[in-house]
C-alpha cells in the first residue's frame, strides 16, 4: 500500500459513510479493480480503521448529544440505585434506551460474521446489494413526514432500525441510507433519523473495531504500514465530517432521489464490468 492509495480509501471511506452509498461496498470495489493485493491480506483491520475515521467525525459533530447522554447515564445510575427514576424520562435517557434497543439486531449477526464480510469478495453480490440500496433511497423520498422523536419514538421502532443495521453489515448495502429509511418508515422526524442513524453507529463502529483489532493482532499487523493507515484515518475522519453536515442538509429536505440514481448506475456498471472481466480471464 502507498500513501497515495491510503489517502484515496480515506476519502473514499469519508464519502460513502455517510452519503447513502455503501462505504463497504465502495471500498470492496476499489480494492478489487485497483488490485491491491497487499491491503487485502488485512482488508478487516484497514477498512475498519477508516470507519473509526468516520467515527471521530460523528463525535465533533454530535458532541453535545453524546455529552448529555453520558451526563443522563450516570444520573440513571444514581436513580436505580436510590429506586427513583423521573416521569416522563429525559429526552437524552429515552435516546439511551433506543440505542441499545436499536443495537440489539446486531448480535444476530456476529456468529455468521465473517461468512457476512466475505461477501465483499463477490462483485455480483455488491452489485445488487448497491441496486437494493438504490431502492431504498427511492422508497424514502416518498414517505410521509414523520413526527416521532426521543421524546415519543417507541422501542419497537428502534429496533426496527436496528435490523436495517444488520442487514446494511452486508457490503453494497449503505447503513446510512438503510437506517434513515427505516426511521421514515417508522415515522422519525427526518432530522431525527438522520441523527437517530449517526448516533446508532457509535457502538455498532466501536464494537466493530475491538473484533477487528482481535482478529488483526492474532494475525500480525505490519507495522511499517501503521502511518498509512493513520493517513486514510485522519483523510476519512475530514473528508467524513464535511460530508455528514452534507447529508443532514440533504435528509431534512428528502431528497435522496439522486443518490438512489447514482447507486443504480454504480450497481449497474459493477456488474457489467465484473461480467467483462470474467470473460476476459
Amino acid at each position: 500500500m502507498t500513501l497515495i492509495s491510503s489517502i484515496l480509501l480515506g476519502i473514499l471511506q469519508g464519502v460513502t459513510e455517510f452519503l447513502p452509498v455503501s462505504s463497504s461496498g465502495h471500498l470492496a470495489i476499489a480494492e478489487h479493480l485497483l488490485n491491491m493485493t497487499e491491503a487485502s491480506e488485512i482488508p478487516q483491520f484497514f477498512d475498519v480503521l477508516l470507519h473509526l475515521g468516520t467515527l471521530i467525525a460523528v463525535f465533533i459533530a454530535y458532541r453535545e448529544d453524546i455529552l448529555e447522554m453520558i451526563q443522563e447515564f450516570i444520573l440513571g445510575i444514581s436513580d436505580i440505585a436510590h429506586g427513583s427514576t423521573p416521569v416522563p424520562v429525559p429526552p437524552a435517557r429515552r435516546l439511551i434506551i433506543l440505542i441499545i434497543a436499536g443495537t440489539l439486531p446486531l448480535f444476530a449477526v456476529l456468529p455468521i460474521k465473517d461468512r457476512v464480510e466475505s461477501l465483499g469478495d463477490n462483485m455480483y453480490f455488491v452489485a445488487g446489494a448497491l441496486l437494493v440500496t438504490g431502492i431504498l433511497l427511492y422508497a424514502s423520498d416518498r414517505v410521509g413526514k414523520g413526527r416521532k422523536t426521543e421524546k415519543s419514538a417507541p422501542i419497537i421502532s428502534a429496533l426496527l432500525v436496528g435490523v436495517g443495521q444488520a442487514i446494511a453489515t452486508c457490503p453494497g448495502i449503505s447503513r446510512s441510507g438503510t437506517t434513515i429509511t427505516a426511521g421514515c418508515f417508522a415515522g422519525y422526524d427526518r432530522r431525527f433519523a438522520v441523527r437517530f442513524s449517526f448516533l446508532l453507529s457509535i457502538p455498532a463502529i466501536l464494537g466493530a473495531n475491538i473484533l477487528s483489532l482481535k482478529d488483526a493482532i492474532e494475525a500480525g499487523i505490519i507495522w511499517a504500514e501503521v502511518p498509512l493507515y493513520l493517513a486514510g484515518v485522519a483523510t476519512a475522519a475530514a473528508v467524513g465530517y464535511l460530508c455528514l453536515w452534507l447529508l443532514r442538509y440533504i435528509a431534512e429536505r428528502g431528497k435522496f432521489g439522486f443518490f438512489a440514481y447514482y447507486c443504480w448506475l454504480a450497481g449497474a456498471a459493477t456488474l457489467a464490468l465484473t461480467l467483462i472481466q470474467s470473460k476476459l480471464q
